[in-house]
């Protein structure tokens, strides 16, 4: 009897972690390159992939954007704001199939590249 409870939790384990959606995760991406990421999967109370955006309205150079799980009523929205004296716009789009969020990263041994090839010029 006790095998078969514990045959019954490990079946019940794999069907909710396999109803579970994957998606990018990235905490701060800046020019769209995302500095450090990675992937998660959702539980139930944020069931959604997004992909948000922070944008300043002083600049359209000035942009942050984040990507991971989100709870469905944050889902698909726009809000505004000012911080200090500068306005900004902040966009949550979501959806949910596996990583639809797609995050882009940089590529290590590329940073690694041009910090050797500046750290070389610098002490010339």
């Amino acid at each position: 009897m006790k095998t078969f409870i514990w045959v019954c939790a490990a079946l019940m384990a794999i069907f909710v972690t396999g109803e579970s959606l994957t998606c990018n995760t990235c905490r701060v991406a800046i020019a769209g390159k995302c500095l450090f990421s990675s992937t998660e999967t959702c539980n139930a109370s944020q069931p959604n992939c997004y992909w948000g955006k922070l944008a300043f309205n002083i600049s359209s150079l000035m942009s942050l954007e984040t990507r991971g799980c989100l709870v469905s009523s944050l889902c698909n929205k726009t809000e505004t704001g000012a911080l200090l004296t500068a306005g900004y716009t902040i966009t949550k789009t979501c959806c949910s199939t596996h990583r639809c969020n797609g995050a882009t990263s940089i590529q290590h041994p590329l940073v690694a590249a041009l910090g050797t090839a500046l750290m070389a010029m610098w002490s010339i």
